[in-house]
């Protein structure tokens, strides 16, 4: 079954800076009430802003509601993983009272452990200053015996070994001082749910994202590639920094300059500051792991969940980052749910980082309960035969679709009332995107404007954030020899869905038959392609990495897609099976409650009408 009317994507216009909506969950399980309190309530908030709203329907009252209302073919195995998200929804209200009790301890513990770090530092610098007089006296008597023992052995020591085991000596005097962590509390087990295309994996996941409004203060969700690029960003930003900290050595901390001790004992403090803070940066993907959660209101504490759409393992840099990351996330208490194609043992067929890999397996394993749903029904394609269709698809590619289309595009522009002009987006990295014809939310482009260019997730990303209906001309049936563009293709198709976009195009063919390929040969037969997202100029996502150092080890290097041919069978069917869905009722109902351009509309009324409810009365 699909889940286009509760779906309700991770969305923001700048990573790092992320407005979320979310759907209620009485317009999506078709409760309707009034218009306005359906789309008053249609935000999937990042922080809890909501929390006097009354609460919403669990996964399991949803799934049913929609069954009743014949909206959905009952599933034996979709009713059993909404009732597994429904117990969890209920555990979840007394684990986030429980994290919130942790999180005041913790942070109790760590305000006394940097007090006494810093004591500790402040008593050593006092021993040098007193040490320093004698130590100038015995220097000229110390330095003929000091040759005559070093004679015959080498007298380098390995960088930082001093500076480590300073570092490590002072650790320990702390843990005997600050006494022991406090204990983190146990998590319930999250899911990973695995099955095939259109079995409903991601509507059960977005019915569980909206019953948690409300009861779990921090919230996320990421689908595959918003999620490697913000984690892309994430890296970057972190790199930058500390570049820049390394440029400004030569500033020293206010607490520092104020020791009464001179100048050259500062300075060794602060050079114990600044390999504190490289220590505990080195491993970078716990850093990106933490800025994954942070809620926007600083001084909330809690339980926090992910839900991650399509985990995938495309590439060396997807296996270490979502290892990293996620064993970060899972270890500091967040509940993950999780959906995917494939179960968690068969994500990396191709043998890729196996050690690193099989470390994620475990984690997973510990923190997560591995559901399959069952169905070989894809869904969507089942909804859309009992729909009836509204004409968003032109094929094939002559006078007569052309002439539709057009006439499509001149509709939808004079409804939504604007002058067609041309426009800028911004993408991230500080990149921009042309857009050759827009209108008020509506864009217009041509398929080898999106697809026969070296762009990318990125760019689509930005796309369907900014446009809520798009129009795509010239779509050709793909072969080998427009490999790129067909993959380039799809990662649009997947954006445009997420974001629940209204699409209309032209095409050479149905949509069964636009990925079949043609006299040139299949598109499943090979064994790797590239996987590319954003782009720099003519720069693909590999080189852009590369400038930005995105490795384990901090180094320049390149990203090579090895995807096995049924990867890419996946990717082709969800392809098919999301246009077929975006041509029905179903999805475009919700494009006005869901997409992220008319939530800002709505956010804004919102603000408007609260800030005059609460401007104080004239008496």
């Amino acid at each position: 079954m699909l889940g286009t009317q509760e779906r309700t994507k991770a969305y923001g216009s700048t990573v790092g800076h992320v407005t979320h909506a979310s759907p209620a969950a009485a317009c999506i399980v078709g409760f309707r009430i009034s218009s306005h309190q359906s789309r008053s309530t249609a935000f999937r908030s990042y922080c809890s802003l909501h929390n006097n709203l009354p609460r919403r329907p669990g996964p399991l009252t949803q799934y049913k509601a929609l069954v009743d209302q014949g909206k959905l073919q009952h599933d034996p195995y979709q009713e059993t993983i909404a009732s597994e998200l429904e117990d969890l929804v209920k555990k979840l209200e007394q684990y986030d009272k429980e994290m919130e009790e942790y999180h005041v301890s913790l942070s109790k513990w760590e305000e006394t452990r940097e007090n006494e770090r810093r004591r500790i530092l402040v008593e050593e610098a006092e021993v040098k200053q007193e040490g320093g007089a004698m130590a100038s006296v015995k220097k000229s008597r110390s330095r003929i015996f000091e040759n005559l023992m070093s004679w015959g052995k080498s007298q380098k020591m390995e960088p930082g070994v001093g500076k480590w085991v300073s570092y490590l000596n002072r650790e320990r005097k702390l843990d005997s001082l600050s006494g022991r962590r406090p204990n983190l509390p146990a998590a319930p087990k999250g899911l990973y749910i695995y099955g095939d295309v259109g079995s409903g994996k991601t509507m059960l996941m977005d019915m569980f994202y909206s019953a948690t409004e409300g009861i779990v203060k921090h919230r996320k969700r990421f689908h595959f590639h918003e999620a490697m690029l913000e984690i892309n960003e994430h890296m970057h930003k972190i790199w930058k920094k500390q570049v820049e900290e390394k440029s400004l050595q030569s500033s020293i901390a206010s607490w520092i300059r104020n020791l009464p001790v001179d100048s050259n004992v500062k300075e060794w403090v602060a050079e114990e500051e600044r390999y504190k803070q490289e220590v505990q940066i080195k491993n970078i993907l716990p850093a990106v792991a933490d800025k994954f959660l942070v809620n926007c209101q600083g001084d909330q504490r809690g339980a926090s969940i992910l839900c991650f759409d399509e985990i995938q393992t495309v590439d060396v840099f997807a296996i270490v980052a979502l290892s990293g990351i996620l064993s970060r996330l899972l270890s500091t208490g967040t509940v993950l749910v999780a959906t995917s194609n494939r179960a968690p043992q068969e994500l990396n067929q191709d043998g890729m980082q196996r050690g690193i890999f099989l470390k994620l397996l475990a984690k997973l394993e510990e923190h997560c309960k591995n559901v399959l749903i069952g169905s070989e029904i894809d869904y969507r394609r089942l909804i859309a035969q009992r729909s009836i269709d509204q004409v968003h698809y032109f094929w094939p590619l002559d006078d007569s679709a052309v002439k539709d289309f057009e006439s499509m595009w001149g509709k939808t522009t004079s409804q939504y009332g604007g002058k067609i002009t041309s426009s800028t987006i911004h993408v991230m990295f500080g990149r921009t995107l042309e857009v050759p014809e827009c209108c008020n939310g509506v864009a217009r482009f041509s398929f080898e404007y999106l697809c026969g260019r070296p762009v990318g997730a990125a760019d689509y990303i930005a796309i369907a954030r900014n446009y809520h209906t798009i129009f795509i001309s010239g779509v050709p049936m793909m072969s080998m020899q427009i490999r790129d563009k067909a993959r380039r293709f799809i990662t649009l198709v997947d954006e445009l869905y997420n974001h629940h976009c209204c699409l209309f195009c032209t095409a050479a063919s149905s949509i069964d038959d636009l990925f079949q390929g043609t006299e040139e040969g299949t598109l499943f037969d090979l064994e790797s392609f590239q996987f590319e997202t954003e782009t720099e100029g003519t720069k693909l996502r590999r080189d852009v990495l590369a400038e930005g150092n995105v490795s384990a080890g901090g180094h320049p290097t390149g990203i090579v897609s090895m995807l096995s041919g049924q990867e890419e069978m996946f990717a082709f069917r969800r392809a098919v099976s999301r246009l077929i869905e975006m041509q029905t009722p179903f999805y475009l109902d919700g494009v006005h409650y869901i997409h992220p351009y008319f939530q800002g509309q709505q956010n804004s009324f919102e603000k408007s009408s609260a800030t005059i409810l609460h401007t104080p009365q004239l008496s």
